[in-house]
């Protein structure tokens, strides 16, 4: 069995587009006519930059290959140009192939991926979504009123969910992180006070930030926000100052998880060695795929670390997180778009269920998922822009930063 076709779709979901501006997927096929699929959350080129980009990872490092040879094919990856260091767009590119690769070895084996990994010790995963406001009632004010955050909280708690997520606190700007204003800090401690108000203790609140503050700037903003007792304190730097993760975890008695734009275990290891984080969030469609994101749950689990892997993507990832989740013991839980996501559900013909705050791990063959080429080839991408955009304006200190978030616009 060796891999031989590569195709990639690049999809648009519909409005209002929870999950990112697109999402690409790849279909490998072996020689024997065995096909699985993959998602890659590289978003640091152009979508046909990315798509030139998985072709030559393909074509340079896999096609030939068996898709068993995984160890194999990430050390080609891993050491091209002469490397042997984290790339995110390369890594990105191998994500979603890698993934595609243990979506075939199920199939031809007749097995769900997590009973290759090592066996299902989880058989339900507890599940998490950010706050999105009611089909029909998106607005802008959504994403910087805490009363409404509070409404959606307790409506998301009453589906089940026992964690909610929301990240009220100021722009993503390109320039690095600065100091949060005053109305940064102010709005955040009243959505942590809304809504933990409004969900009392049925659910952990999970603040989320993008890399925006200084260390200084991110240990005054989780002091404040200590007295609502957050589960987590998502991303607080930038993602390049690895060893000052351990400054900002000393400084605030709320565990810092991290890990979205972080790729490989070398990246993970020096959080894990540092006690810069106590939850990695891992996104397999950028860190190196299934089998990487193993090795990483692996080396936080002998630092107690717990994993919760990164979704926000397509439903492919979330598939692959789900696998993932199945077969490690230190899962804390899985980001979900909603309770599934109506377009991702419709991507995968509904076939992976969601009920009473859990995900229910598939015991179909290999992601065990049905990929709709039709609806993806449906809804294709025609633009030029990135999945995701930061701000070139800096953080304004005389009025209030109302970062617009959920799906991007156009």
């Amino acid at each position: 069995m060796q891999l031989r076709d590569l195709e990639i779709f690049v999809v648009s979901p519909p409005a209002p587009g929870w999950g990112g501006r697109y999402w690409i997927f790849v279909k490998l096929t072996t020689d024997d006519g065995i096909t699985g699929y993959g998602e890659c959350y590289s978003t640091s080129v152009g979508p046909k930059a990315m798509v030139a980009v998985i072709e030559d990872v393909f074509s340079r490092h896999m096609e030939g290959t068996s898709p068993e040879d995984i160890e194999l094919m990430f050390r080609r990856v891993y050491s091209s140009g002469f490397t042997q260091r984290p790339d995110l767009t390369v890594i990105g590119a191998w994500s979603g192939l890698e993934i595609a690769c243990w979506d075939i070895l199920g199939k031809a084996r007749g097995r769900p991926v997590w009973a290759l990994l090592g066996g299902r010790i989880n058989e339900r995963l507890r599940s998490y979504t950010y706050l999105y406001p009611e089909p029909g009632k998106e607005s802008a004010a959504f994403w910087v009123d805490p009363d409404q955050a509070a409404e959606a909280a307790a409506r998301f708690v009453d589906m089940g969910f026992t964690a909610v997520k929301f990240d009220p606190a100021g722009p993503y700007t390109i320039r690095g992180g600065h100091e949060p204003s005053a109305s940064d800090i102010a709005r955040s401690v009243a959505f942590c006070k809304a809504i933990r108000a409004a969900v009392g203790d049925r659910a952990d609140l999970l603040f989320g930030t993008h890399g925006q503050f200084t260390v200084a700037g991110a240990i005054r903003l989780g002091q404040a926000l200590e007295p609502y007792g957050p589960l987590w304190f998502e991303e607080p730097i930038p993602p390049d100052n690895i060893l000052d993760f351990a400054a900002v975890q000393a400084g605030v008695r709320i565990p810092v998880a991290t890990g979205e734009r972080h790729c490989t275990k070398a990246e993970f290891a020096m959080l894990l060695r540092t006690g810069g984080a106590r939850i990695l969030q891992p996104a397999l469609g950028r860190a190196g795929g299934i089998w990487e994101a193993k090795k990483i749950a692996i080396l936080a689990e002998a630092f107690t670390a717990q994993i919760a892997p990164h979704l926000y993507a397509g439903p492919v990832e979330w598939a692959a997180n789900i696998q993932l989740g199945a077969s490690i013991p230190n899962l804390l839980m899985v980001e979900t778009i909603e309770t599934g996501g109506a377009f991702h559900l419709q991507l995968i013909r509904q076939s992976i269920r969601w009920e009473d705050g859990h995900v229910i791990v598939p015991d179909a063959p290999g992601l065990g998922i049905e990929f709709d080429e039709d609806l993806a080839r449906a809804h294709p991408y025609l633009g030029d822009r990135l999945h995701l955009e930061m701000q070139e304006a800096p953080c304004d200190y005389s009025r209030p930063n109302l970062f617009e978030g959920g799906a991007p616009r156009e």
